[in-house]
């Protein structure tokens, strides 16, 4: 007989508010309803703690003294009651509209550990093959110049731009079928060391350009060539989850102007277009165009993953704070975006002198011995170690750690370091002795 897992007030009410806001009339309803239908399932814990599960699907957490809710990942399995809360108290921004809670659902993994499969690397080799063989002169780069050489045709640059672009967090072990796919088209090493490579999300605008600086220059044919390259990509990645949701954001913006050639004729340059593609997104993939139309609440949901992917520790509170001190934030600006337990946990650590620990002393990754050509990356040492229960874990934690520095750098223009963050760097080693490609250290020599 399957045990039942034990009741729990926060999946409970969880249940329940999603299914008022699938019954269709919910949004019809005036804001202050539905505030005072939420205000009614205000969870609090025995510290006092009130938790409200609202806008985007994501529990939110009051502050006592500001008076603000703050998007945290509840502490399931602890005692909670219900309570009433005020409903004029509540800002419009935590209120449900419907469509938010219907967000395509993702992986916060990195590509560190678990590799893309072989189906869809395949697939993406197949496409980059074709699209190397367009000449550079009615493709010229026009984007991604630092990362091909100069005479790679832009078709190639779509494919790359696509991928990352669409993944949750562009970090991938240094060995990774995937990146091995553009390896001869590639002006200088990716950024990283042969373990990992912590590779940038592009901006929307960088694919964009591509195609509207061929339609600007008369070559209308080779515009909508590139705008079928990002759209084929992103079909070829909708099949992992780590993809998906922006690849399925992009397939949105993408195929009508496929299929209506002219849509975008009248529009005037490069951002004018960003913003039309934006446009034709439905409400219910808004989440995961928060780094182009949001990058606040970008940063802020990406904590909320990194605390969610942080569940099994001890004290995930904690953990969460400890892998926040590597982020630079020399006019502390961090604290007041954290919710009030986050932010304790992160200041008793900033008295400690343990924040911004990316610039601590350099560590390397346990088993493999330094060198001095460089053969393995040098991180800087930890806040803390975690000790996540498998490898999956692992790469979730990997990956929304790496997010919420990619996220950081949007918001702030904070930099991430090319070798990552302390924290993020630290997990590698867990990771390394168990890559798919069965990688095997050597002695140094190249």
């Amino acid at each position: 007989m399957t045990p039942v897992p034990p009741w729990d007030a926060f999946t409970a009410t969880e249940a329940a508010v999603r299914a008022m806001v699938a019954d269709p009339r919910w949004p019809e309803l005036p804001m202050p309803d539905r505030a005072h239908v939420l205000a009614a399932r205000v969870l609090v814990t025995r510290d006092g703690d009130r938790w409200l599960f609202g806008a985007h699907a994501r529990w939110h957490l009051h502050d006592p003294a500001s008076g603000r809710w703050h998007l945290a990942p509840p502490p399931r399995g602890e005692r909670a009651r219900e309570v009433r809360h005020a409903a004029a108290d509540l800002p419009p921004d935590v209120v449900p509209s419907g469509p938010d809670f219907h967000a395509e659902p993702g992986s916060t993994m990195a590509f560190i550990g678990p590799d893309v499969s072989a189906d869809l690397t395949e697939r993406l080799r197949v496409l980059v093959r074709a699209c190397g063989r367009k000449s550079e002169f009615d493709y010229p780069l026009t984007a991604f110049g630092d990362i091909f050489a100069r005479d790679v045709p832009s078709t190639v640059a779509a494919v790359w731009g696509t991928i990352m672009w669409c993944s949750y967090a562009p970090a991938f072990d240094g060995n990774e079928r995937l990146l091995t796919v553009f390896g001869e088209y590639l002006r200088r090493p990716l950024p990283g060391d042969e373990w990992v490579r912590w590779l940038p999300a592009p901006p929307l605008l960088d694919l964009v350009t591509m195609v509207v600086e061929r339609a600007e220059a008369g070559r209308v044919r080779e515009s909508r060539r590139l705008a079928a390259v990002m759209a084929d990509t992103a079909q070829i990645l909708m099949s992992d989850t780590r993809f998906r949701p922006r690849a399925l954001a992009l397939l949105t913006m993408v195929e009508p102007a496929l299929r209506d050639p002219g849509l975008d004729d009248s529009l005037a340059g490069a951002e004018e277009v960003r913003l039309a593609w934006l446009e034709r997104t439905p409400a219910r993939l808004g989440r995961a165009l928060l780094p182009e139309t949001d990058v606040a609440a970008h940063f802020l949901h990406a904590v909320y993953d990194l605390a969610e992917a942080l569940a099994f520790t001890p004290d995930p509170v904690r953990a969460t704070a400890g892998f926040l001190a590597d982020l630079a934030d020399s006019r502390r600006r961090l604290p007041p975006l954290l919710d009030h337990r986050v932010r304790t946990a992160y200041e008793e650590l900033e008295r400690a002198g343990m924040t911004e620990t990316s610039v601590a002393d350099t560590t390397e990754p346990e088993g493999f011995a330094a060198g001095p050509r460089g053969g393995v990356s040098t991180v800087p040492s930890p806040v803390l170690e975690v000790a996540p229960p498998d490898r999956t874990s692992a790469a979730g934690v990997l990956g929304a750690a790496y997010a919420t520095g990619r996220a950081w750098e949007r918001l702030t223009g904070a930099k991430v370091p090319e070798r990552g963050l302390a924290g993020q760097s630290a997990l590698v080693s867990k990771l390394v002795h168990e890559r798919d490609d069965h990688h095997v250290c050597d002695t140094g020599h190249n």
